[in-house]
């Protein structure tokens, strides 16, 4: 085959027996500048086996090989080479803002064993205690299982407000303490020795009445002006009773928040129940417009709350169950 380099076309040539490799080296260069380099090549270099004929050769074709960048023997390309699209250009006046070579930058690594890691809520992950867990646990039960109306009653409880008018009366009438009351028994017992009253000496104090017995005899007897019961007596077996007894004989009384809240009032730990009886002249006004509150805010409000089941409040995912059978339902009936 013989390249023409001015048409670019492969034109075949009948082979002679020059082209063989037995004939005279130099028998398929061209041109007069070719066949001089082949001489002067053999002269110098001494390449007379084969493969210093097939190098000449290579060096006959490489004009025609480099055309156009065509290789020999191969087709000519059909087409133009799109150029890639240019990167496109930042918006005007958009520059980085100058880096400050003083600050360095400090990636943090949060593999095991590397940086510490990012402060999380661990609450789930931790071993509560026994009590923690169990009030955790009636807590969901009491949600969960239906209560009794008698039961359920004391989940509602006396408002903030009203609440805190109640605990502000309650703590003018704490009972005194051991040492005041040795104190004043010292003071009585003085006068009487001298021959005197011991009524001229100390009066009789007035205080919130506490203890179970003793505010149901109250009650009873139709003593106690306003009776607050705790929410959260544990069992509740001790006060289930005594909304009903208060109602029954005609004695105001209310559900507030924490038996604990109510013992700090009578310096215990806990107290079942409290209940008014006496207080000084100065204080019944306060005291009868917190009995009107309660029996309209609390007691005419909550009757209907003390005939009603409680509880029987499902989780979110047991919620989401229900809520898609109900629309699967009504699906259906649509079709």
């Amino acid at each position: 085959m013989v390249i023409d380099c001015a048409s670019a076309q492969l034109t075949p040539r009948a082979r002679s027996d020059s082209d063989s490799p037995s004939s005279s080296p130099g028998a398929g260069i061209q041109t007069t500048s070719d066949r001089n380099f082949f001489s002067s090549t053999i002269l110098h270099r001494e390449r007379t086996c084969f493969h210093g004929l097939a190098w000449l050769e290579t060096l006959a074709y490489a004009p025609a090989q480099k055309c156009k960048g065509r290789m020999r023997g191969l087709p000519p390309k059909t087409g133009k080479k799109v150029a890639p699209a240019p990167f496109p250009q930042g918006k005007a006046g958009s520059k980085k803002a100058p880096k400050n070579p003083l600050i360095e930058r400090r990636p943090r690594n949060f593999g095991i064993g590397q940086d510490i890691q990012p402060k999380r809520n661990l609450s789930r992950m931790v071993k509560w205690p026994e009590y923690v867990r169990l009030q955790r646990q009636k807590k969901i039960l009491q949600m969960r299982v239906k209560v009794p109306p008698a039961i359920a009653q004391f989940s509602h409880v006396l408002d903030k407000n009203t609440a805190a008018q109640a605990f502000k009366l309650l703590n003018k009438y704490r009972p005194e303490t051991k040492t005041e009351k040795k104190e004043r028994l010292l003071q009585e017992a003085t006068a009487v020795k001298e021959g005197k009253k011991k009524e001229d000496v100390s009066k009789k104090p007035y205080t919130v009445k506490y203890g179970l017995n003793h505010v149901v005899g109250l009650i009873e007897n139709k003593k106690a002006s306003l009776v607050l019961i705790p929410n959260d007596v544990d069992p509740i077996e001790l006060v289930v009773f005594l909304p009903s007894l208060c109602k029954k004989m005609g004695v105001p009384y209310a559900v507030v928040k924490g038996k604990a809240r109510l013992g700090t009032v009578v310096n215990k730990k806990t107290a079942a129940v409290l209940a008014f009886t006496e207080v000084r002249s100065e204080d019944k006004t306060e005291l009868s417009k917190l009995i009107s509150t309660i029996k309209d805010g609390f007691m005419d409000k909550h009757d209907q709350a003390r005939r009603q089941w409680g509880g029987g409040i499902m989780g979110a995912k047991a919620q989401m169950r229900t809520l898609k059978k109900q629309k699967a339902q009504e699906a259906a009936l649509k079709i």
